[in-house]
This record gives structure tokens, sequence and C-alpha cells, in this order.
């Protein structure tokens, strides 16, 4: 059974020999893709993809959105690391695309800088040569979690398709 998205689970990372326990929340977008995140602690991530032939563009790399997606989880895993009790959302990504990527993919997340409400990060793609495919900065603002279950968005909306009456709020009341 899997946790619910907006919960955070205790996740067994490996990198190379050392097993490090690191909380990532579990993102049912991600997981399809096959990302695992190795390692994200004290202001810095690692993530690994093994792209498969559904991953890769008509130029038969991969695709520049799972390589955005990467760079996105590793920054975001890079700003939690440092506050586990709290989300982060993306205010704004730049990305740069140096060569195509091929082959296995490894991408580093760093945080650079914080304030009690934002976060300030960067991030790498490397390709299974060693060499970088893609480059982000990106900036996270904190939030407290997301509620789950009946009285969330998630919820209201299973409610309102199953015909249950969904109260509103408008800004003029």
């Amino acid at each position: 059974m899997r946790a619910a998205a907006a919960e955070p689970v205790a996740a067994d990372c490996t990198t190379g020999c050392a097993e490090v326990r690191c909380t990532v929340p579990v993102i049912p977008f991600v997981e399809w893709l096959g990302i695992r995140t190795e390692r994200a602690s004290e202001g810095e991530s690692v993530l690994r993809h093994v792209p498969t032939a559904d991953h890769l563009n008509a130029f038969d790399v991969v695709h520049g959105g799972v390589c955005m997606t990467l760079l996105d989880v590793a920054m975001a895993a890079a700003a939690r690391s440092v506050e586990p009790g709290m989300g982060v959302v993306t205010i704004e990504m730049k990305t740069s695309f140096l060569r195509p990527a091929k082959g296995e993919l490894v991408c580093q997340g760093r945080l650079l800088h914080r304030t009690a409400t934002m976060a300030f990060t960067e991030a790498n793609v490397v390709d299974a040569a060693g060499k970088t495919c893609a480059h982000a900065t990106g900036t996270f603002k904190y939030v407290r979690r997301l509620a789950t279950g009946r009285r969330s968005v998630q919820g209201m909306r299973g409610a309102a398709e199953k015909g249950a009456p969904v109260l509103t709020t408008h800004p003029e009341s």
C-alpha cells in the first residue's frame, strides 16, 4: 500500500557503499518516470534515472522534460532536506541544456541560500559518460504540507464527482 502523495515516507537511499536514511515525499509522477532518490540531506541531493525508450524524444535522446523533472525534484529535495517538516513549491526555474542526455543520468541538487520562506538552489544532470547535460537554478517557497483525505482539495473533487454537495467560498462573501 502506497502512502498519500503529501505524506513523507522514509526511504532507504543508497550512496555508494554507505546507506543513508532520508525522508522523501512519494510523488506518483516521479515514481512513474523511475527516478530514484539516493540521498537528500544537509542541503544536497542525488537522484538517479535509467531512461527507457518511453523517455526519449524524436532524436533518440532523453526528452528535455525528463531532465527538467530530475532538476526540479533534485532542487526541491535539497531544499526540503534542511526543513523536513515543510514542503516546497517551485516558484521559478531556469534550465540550460548543454548537450543531449544519453544513458543513465545522475542529478545532483544543492541548496545555495535560504531564508525563512524561500530556498535558492541549483542542480546538474550528468550522463553516463560523466558529462553535464543540463543545469538549472530554482527558487522554492517553503509551505506547510497540504491536507489529505476528505477535507483536502482532492477529497472535495472526489466528493463532487460522486454528486455530493461541496461548499465553496467566494471572495465577495
